[in-house]
């Protein structure tokens, strides 16, 4: 039996999804149909957030995540290397903690070193720093949500260009990318007050958290009928 647990990391939580979800995702679902769900379920958790629908909320940014670490697995990125690199305790443009963009107004990109011994060790580690870099109180759900699509879409603006034109320097925008949006997930969840790991627990605490089955046997249909 699979579990997470919410002092693991977002590491363990990626081997999660690749242990539970490989084998159908692998035989049922294109890259283009993984990513497809991740969009699906990212609108539907900011259709939570227009209707003030706290619940709907958490339950679609948590599977969006885990549809998000499926795409991950599928283009063999290491979610939580490229998260670091990005993030490393500072804001990826200005390299201030909190971030100071909107006073500073650079017109180049910072650039910093990065110290591995601030580097988090588990999922929950992750969503802390980025409170503490980008801190909730700085702007409302509504500003971290339209973030999010936009994030969304920008990685799959990448994924889209790579498979047409299968240039390594564009696989490096996805990999950013990727980043960009595990920034927004924890952005939403930090100012919906959402405790992901805790969440995440709750929710993958026996395998797959619709059948419950390792591996997974949820089928394509069943996938697309899923209701959240």
């Amino acid at each position: 039996m699979y579990k997470f647990s919410s002092k693991q990391s977002l590491s363990d939580f990626q081997r999660l999804i690749e242990d539970i979800y490989s084998l159908p995702d692998d035989r049922l679902f294109s890259l283009w149909d993984l990513v497809s769900n991740q969009e699906r379920f990212t609108m539907r958790a900011l259709k939570g957030i227009r209707k003030g629908d706290a619940k709907k909320t958490k339950n679609n940014l948590l599977v969006a995540f885990s549809w998000m670490m499926a795409v991950a697995n599928r283009l063999k990125v290491d979610v939580e290397n490229e998260t670091w690199d990005r993030f490393p305790m500072k804001c990826s443009y200005c390299g201030h903690s909190p971030c100071g963009c909107k006073k500073i107004k650079s017109s180049a990109k910072a650039r910093f070193k990065r110290k591995i011994e601030l580097k988090p060790g588990s999922l929950a580690g992750f969503q802390k720093m980025f409170a503490a870099v980008y801190p909730p109180e700085s702007r409302d759900l509504f500003v971290a949500g339209v973030h999010l699509a936009e994030e969304m879409g920008e990685l799959s603006e990448a994924i889209h260009r790579f498979l047409g034109e299968h240039k390594k320097n564009i696989f490096r925008e996805i990999e950013v990318e990727i980043a960009d949006y595990i920034s927004c997930i924890f952005g939403v969840a930090n100012s919906a007050d959402i405790q992901v790991a805790k969440e995440l627990e709750k929710m993958y605490w026996q395998n797959c958290h619709v059948c419950h089955k390792l591996p997974c046997e949820c089928n394509f249909t069943s996938v697309g009928k899923f209701k959240s």
